[in-house]
């Protein structure tokens, strides 16, 4: 069984993050506390480790994992090009649940999966989550479960389902406290796809309703942001929101 390392002790909290940092260098997984969910996390730069992360929890390339990153200076090294607004949405709710889908910097030695040449990312609000981050540099997190089944919201939870395909476990407590819980709304990070808008070809589109909602969103960058009638018409807005379908508890 692998070990869970309760992170209110002070001994277990530096024990569990120095071998947090060292299963992750070796490119094996960790299940970490995000302030919406439970994530496994997996060096982003590591093919194999992002594979790993996939069969873990059940999911096929077409899947690829969001990454997580320490903070918004890593936005701009990671995506080709951030939009004026989409630097306002993630200064208004960076750290937070909000992840920004983009086009990635082509320089990027990385293969998270069938991503279409795009990454999504987020600053996680969780303390835990963003000393790690600090060390490791960007992560690939998917929600800690497997696929089909609720977000893990305890670290228990994450480790009755991933089991020992998982190295280190570490609890924060119960995951997504920092936000109102509304019965029927994922409690997960909201989704927008900034690539149309990069692009200079369309609006900013929310793919995924979470934590943050779309009234939040348009109070920060008004009618760049997609109506829900006009984004229906889009067939490619619908073909991309089937994509996420199976993301739908991602962190």
């Amino acid at each position: 069984m692998a070990p869970i390392y309760d992170c209110s002790v002070d001994s277990e909290l530096l024990t569990g993050m120095r071998l947090a940092r060292g299963a992750i260098g070796r490119g094996e997984l960790v299940v970490i506390p995000t302030d919406t969910v439970y994530g496994v996390a997996a060096d982003a730069f590591s093919p194999a480790a992002v594979q790993r992360l996939l069969d873990a929890k059940g999911r096929g390339r077409q899947s690829p994992p969001p990454v997580l990153v320490p903070g918004i200076p890593t936005l701009a090294a990671l995506a080709e090009q951030v939009p004026a607004e989409v630097d306002a949405l993630v200064r208004e709710f960076w750290p937070g649940g909000l992840t920004i889908v983009l086009p990635a910097a082509p320089s990027l030695v990385w293969d998270l999966g069938e991503t279409k040449g795009t990454v999504a990312l987020r600053m996680p609000q969780d303390q835990i989550a963003l000393e790690i981050l600090s060390e490791t540099g960007p992560l690939a997190v998917s929600s800690a479960n497997l696929t089909g089944r609720p977000a893990a919201r305890t670290a228990a939870e994450a480790e009755a389902m991933l089991g020992e395909s998982v190295s280190i476990y570490l609890d924060g407590g119960e995951a997504g406290t920092a936000y109102e819980r509304v019965e029927g709304k994922d409690s997960s990070s909201t989704i927008v796809d900034a690539t149309a808008l990069a692009a200079g070809a369309g609006k900013l589109r929310i793919l995924r309703h979470g934590v943050i909602t779309a009234e939040q969103l348009r109070a920060v960058v008004g009618d760049a942001l997609a109506d829900e009638s006009d984004m229906a018409d889009e067939q490619d807005a619908v073909d991309e929101a089937e994509a996420v379908a199976d993301t739908a508890a991602d962190t």
